[in-house]
């Protein structure tokens, strides 16, 4: 299902208990600027704003501070004229207050962790877990290494482990060809989890769907490419 923009359609599951446990967050207005600077207003009921409106706010924050248009090596080896870059956003406080309660949407009732990637999945983690904290969910969050812990136990996924079985959603903040979620459910899978969904803020539609699909995991994005390069940063390009 899309909306009247041509975005995904947010499910609501999960997001009724949430609405009396998280009070406020960042009322954001851009004013034109060629930084995109935003102005930030005072608090205002995160939940008596309409979910369309968080999206929208995000979706502009997206445009304006993760998304460039140049000449770009990306880390799966392609090059493109796009790059998005989420974590000048995730890693806002005013960013993380939007994303959390939409990814939070679309996280499956019975999953009992999100997980993901480090580096890039580390906020998004984070902010679900305690959006879901205030909402009376129980969900904790993972981070899974690159490498295996050097010294102690070796481990490759920190945080409060559940118990063998137990359903995990990784969550990502841009996938091109799906590499990265899928060295995540790797190493979940192999510490007997359940993985069947990967949760992303933007998916760039370069393989990705496909790739995880055949993976056995269902792709789920807050927005496309097309939806935060509608609006683009001044140009960039790498020497």
């Amino acid at each position: 299902m899309t909306n009247a923009d041509g975005g995904m359609a947010l499910s609501s599951k999960g997001s009724s208990g949430a609405k009396g446990a998280i009070t406020s967050a960042v009322n954001l207005h851009y004013r034109s600027s060629p930084l995109g600077a935003m102005d930030i207003q005072p608090p205002a009921p995160l939940f008596n704003t309409p979910s369309a409106r968080r999206r929208e706010a995000l979706r502009q924050m997206l445009a304006r501070q993760a998304y460039r248009r140049g000449n770009f090596l990306l880390a799966s080896g392609r090059r493109s004229e796009h790059y998005v870059n989420c974590k000048p956003v995730s890693l806002s406080g005013a960013g993380a207050t939007l994303l959390a309660p939409l990814l939070l949407e679309q996280v499956h009732s019975g999953t009992r962790a999100v997980a993901g990637l480090t580096l890039g999945a580390d906020p998004l983690v984070s902010c679900v877990a305690m959006a879901a904290d205030l909402a009376g969910r129980r969900l904790d969050a993972l981070i899974v290494r690159k490498e295996p812990k050097g010294h102690g136990t070796g481990a490759w996924i920190e945080g409060p482990l559940p118990p063998p079985g137990a359903r995990v959603t990784v969550l990502e903040d841009v996938v091109t060809t799906g590499n990265s979620c899928l060295k995540a459910v790797q190493r979940l899978r192999e510490a007997g989890y359940a993985v069947q969904e990967v949760v992303a803020v933007v998916d760039r539609q370069e393989g990705g769907h496909a790739a995880l699909a055949a993976a056995g995991l269902r792709l789920k994005s807050l927005f496309l490419l097309e939806h935060i390069s509608t609006h683009p940063a001044p140009l960039e390009r790498q020497p």
